[in-house]
């Protein structure tokens, strides 16, 4: 079994409640090989045989074949990245995605049309423009060229794990097989330089929250797809954490900052009792990925969390920085943060989400303060919540960054050359839709 099977098996085994925890609203479970995994009937989850075993139901047809062209494309290509440099199967490749793209619109043409999502369908087979594909690989350039030997960027402003998090973001999010493609040695040299800077004993990713949300968030995306077994050399292999390690350590330092914090959310110190909403931002975008990643994070935590950010919104959808009263004014970045977090947590009932929805599609033609940190949540807000706003919202932005690209691929911008390129390429990562914090 390669690695990148291995690991993914491994996640979904790992963390899973017992037959006798399960209590109603927890989802649907089923067993594999002895194990208890998560089957959610509404197609949410990766729905494995059998009946729930709370509910006794099982998956209908259309959901089987939808899980399954699901499962086709998401992994076959990634595989397929591996043999790409051969070029006798070449055209195999080809006939293969011919075959995906014809399993996903027979699964399509029979699932239910209540699943089908609100606004407008986002399909992964969607065809990626010249444009999305020169602008990422010049930015993607810049950033192979410019990392150093400690494995992070001279940001400018900011450098440190949270700056190489976004980096490794980037690599990730364009689908590059993180374990055999051209950038397999960036990627684990930006994650080793994460993991050092982790606090063996406290899990916290120094020197702030910030850092430590945007690392999180870095190690939970890799987790599930890059092989670790050669992430060191054999001489320093057995003294260094796994990802599996680190990952859950860094959960644990963000849960223990939000139980002594008052508010509920996070701060720049882990031991704050004050927050602010974009490092909370941060922090609980990296939680909801580990929860992805089959980690365990207790419902409690973020529930709190988006309490504090349903506090800090005003009713016309704009939202406070560090107090309700800073809600008003612009607020392109806060309200998307607002809005990503109550969508990927499945909380679009609440008042806040439809309200700071209008905020930011009304103001989707403003100019934020900070505007390379602004798009980056905007293109996440939009995608989960309209696509065919964040359609006409990307085919904008991708026309102005490739008008703003330097010659080298990186992007200036108020946050550092890293910060700036890295949030430039993830604001239109989401034409490639690759990393399970992207999915709808």
């Amino acid at each position: 079994m390669s690695g990148w099977m291995v690991r993914t098996r491994a996640i979904y085994l790992r963390g899973r409640p017992t037959r006798d925890s399960i209590r109603p609203g927890d989802g649907c479970y089923t067993t594999y090989h002895g194990s208890l995994l998560p089957r959610h009937c509404g197609g949410e989850g990766p729905g494995m045989r059998g009946p729930c075993l709370r509910c006794r139901a099982d998956l209908c047809r259309p959901q089987r074949l939808a899980n399954v062209a699901t499962f086709a494309r998401r992994w076959i290509p990634r595989a397929f990245h591996a043999l790409a440099s051969v070029a006798t199967l070449r055209t195999l490749r080809c006939l293969v995605w011919a075959a995906m793209l014809m399993l996903a619109s027979s699964a399509d043409a029979q699932t239910p049309a209540e699943t089908a999502v609100e606004s407008s369908s986002a399909n992964i087979g969607e065809t990626v423009s010249r444009d999305v594909h020169e602008i990422y690989a010049k930015g993607l350039g810049f950033l192979a060229q410019t990392q150093n030997e400690r494995g992070t960027w001279p940001a400018g402003e900011g450098t440190g794990p949270g700056t190489t998090g976004l980096a490794v973001l980037a690599f990730l999010a364009s689908g590059e097989d993180p374990n055999f493609g051209p950038h397999r040695d960036v990627i684990r040299k930006g994650l080793r330089h994460i993991i050092a800077g982790q606090s063996a004993v406290t899990g916290y990713i120094s020197p702030s929250m910030y850092h430590h949300g945007f690392g999180m968030l870095a190690l939970c995306e890799a987790y599930g797809v890059v092989d670790d077994s050669d992430l060191y050399s054999a001489d320093e292999s057995e003294a260094r954490r796994s990802l599996a390690e680190a990952t859950e350590l860094a959960v644990r330092a963000a849960l223990t900052a939000q139980k002594n914090n008052r508010r509920g959310g996070w701060r720049y110190a882990p031991n704050a009792s004050d927050a602010d909403t974009s490092v909370s931002g941060a922090v609980v975008m990296g939680l909801l990925a580990a929860r992805n990643a089959g980690i365990e994070v207790p419902d409690e935590s973020i529930d709190k969390a988006i309490d504090y950010f349903v506090s800090m919104t005003a009713e016309d959808g704009t939202v406070g920085y560090a107090s309700v009263s800073e809600g008003g004014g612009e607020s392109v970045a806060r309200s998307s943060i607002v809005n990503l977090v109550l969508a990927i947590a499945r909380r679009k009932d609440l008042p806040a989400y439809p309200s700071t929805l209008r905020y930011i599609v009304g103001n989707r033609d403003a100019q934020p303060t900070w505007p390379e940190y602004a798009r980056y949540y905007q293109a996440q807000a939009y995608f989960q919540s309209d696509v065919a706003v964040w359609k006409q919202w990307n085919d904008r932005l991708v026309q102005q960054l490739k008008r703003d690209q330097k010659s080298d691929g990186s992007f200036d911008g108020d946050l550092g050359v890293t910060n700036s390129t890295s949030m430039s390429l993830l604001a239109i990562a989401l034409n490639y839709r690759f990393l399970p914090i992207y999915e709808r």
